[in-house]
């Protein structure tokens, strides 16, 4: 049996000092830290990626950005997708569970409570709350997307854990 590999990131600290609408709020300078940070320690992990998705929001697929020139994504391998701008959950789990199956480790940059929920609904490992820059690699034994339900929290990186 294959296993698929969600892995959630969610945005990095961002500012609310810019009079800008809540999709277009900028990351604070904290969080291009943490977001740099994260991203070198999880480079480290060698995962390999399939695809990422991002959600369309500033402060989201900038942290995607930091992720991608620290790890030498290229832009093909980066979507950007509109359902991802959600913070309940229901939108991103609907895509989750549409993914091409032939896609097995898939990184998703969004947003809390969704991705709280998320981990905690799927993984095996409580999460009080995901913090930003935060990243959960789930695991699940299934070889399809929409089959993604029980499954163990492989990895868990929070930017206090790898600040020096």
């Amino acid at each position: 049996m294959k296993e698929k590999k969600l892995i959630l990131i969610r945005h990095a600290k961002s500012s609310w000092k810019y009079d800008v609408s809540d999709i277009d709020r900028p990351l604070k300078k904290r969080g291009v830290t943490d977001a740099s940070i994260i991203s070198k320690a999880f480079k480290e992990k060698e995962y390999t990626v399939n695809k990422i998705y991002s959600s369309p929001a500033n402060r989201a697929f900038s942290t995607c950005k930091i992720f991608k020139n620290n790890l030498n994504w290229t832009d093909d391998q980066i979507e950007i997708v509109n359902k991802l701008y959600d913070f309940e959950g229901e939108s991103v789990l609907n895509f989750i569970t549409t993914l091409d199956n032939t896609l097995e480790t898939v990184i998703i940059f969004g947003h809390n409570h969704a991705f709280t929920a998320i981990a905690n609904d799927f993984g095996d490992t409580y999460i009080d709350n995901l913090p930003t820059s935060g990243l959960v690699v789930l695991k699940f034994n299934v070889n399809s997307w929409e089959y993604v339900k029980y499954g163990e929290t492989e990895l868990l990186m929070f930017p206090r854990d790898y600040r020096l």
